[in-house]
């Protein structure tokens, strides 16, 4: 009985940060989805989608936590069992991605820094009405101006006036700031989203590999605890 509240415990634990880790996805899903959907519009439509996908991952993965902890709770043997098929499947999906990622990783990062500079060279050229909130609220967010830098605003189509460039490019905005170039920020917003993008890569990896961790543990938990229900179940019979 003792062994079998030691497996149950430990399982628990595991399953408990398999949860803290799917609430904490949820929760910078929806704090960067506003940013995201921002650099939807200036950079990349792509980006937009990325909150989307870390929120519906954060909500799989604390489903099939909760039902590991309803398994745990009720001594269930099925919902344990479905729990560990669960965790097999994922981590040889997150194997699959890893490896494809490897592969094909760099020319993809590649891909998507040139899809940037272009989408971000061709909102500011013609810096359209519907777009001029974001690319603002860009500037403002990422302290930065222009695509490349604010040299840009003096070819752009849509700003008509090339000797200044706008408010929200200055360090300290304010009206008419714009005018004095000398205040405007001196680094590209293009340079300012790849260096955002590869800090979330880079803690999106950190996640990733806590969470494989996390997920061997815990099927190393669910095995030795579903083998101790099975065997008490025996022993009832007996």
């Amino acid at each position: 009985m003792c062994t079998c509240c030691s497996f149950k415990c430990c399982f628990v634990f595991f399953n408990l940060l398999f949860l803290a880790s799917g609430v904490a996805l949820i929760v910078i899903g929806v704090q960067e989805h506003s940013t995201y959907s921002l650099l939807g519009d200036f950079a990349m439509q792509s980006l937009s989608k990325v909150a989307i996908v870390l929120i519906a991952v954060g909500v799989a993965i604390t489903l099939v936590s909760v039902l590991g902890n309803l398994g745990a709770f009720f001594n269930h043997k099925p919902m344990v069992s479905c729990f560990i098929c669960i965790l097999i499947i994922i981590i040889i999906l997150e194997i699959l991605t890893g490896a494809v990622f490897y592969v094909f990783g760099k020319r993809t990062v590649l891909k998507m820094k040139s899809a940037i500079d272009s989408k971000a060279q061709t909102v500011i050229h013609d810096y359209s009405p519907e777009k001029r909130h974001a690319i603002d609220k860009i500037q403002e967010k990422f302290k930065c101006c222009g695509a490349d830098g604010p040299s840009d605003w003096s070819s752009s189509v849509g700003w008509e006036n090339h000797d200044a460039v706008p408010d929200s490019c200055c360090v300290v905005k304010s009206p008419e700031c714009g005018t004095d170039k000398e205040k405007a920020r001196a680094k590209g917003c293009v340079k300012a989203i790849e260096i955002f993008i590869m800090k979330n890569l880079l803690w999106v990896a950190v996640v990733c590999i806590g969470l494989g961790v996390t997920e061997v543990l815990g099927i190393v938990a669910g095995l030795l605890f579903y083998r101790s229900i099975k065997q008490n179940c025996y022993e009832n019979m007996s």
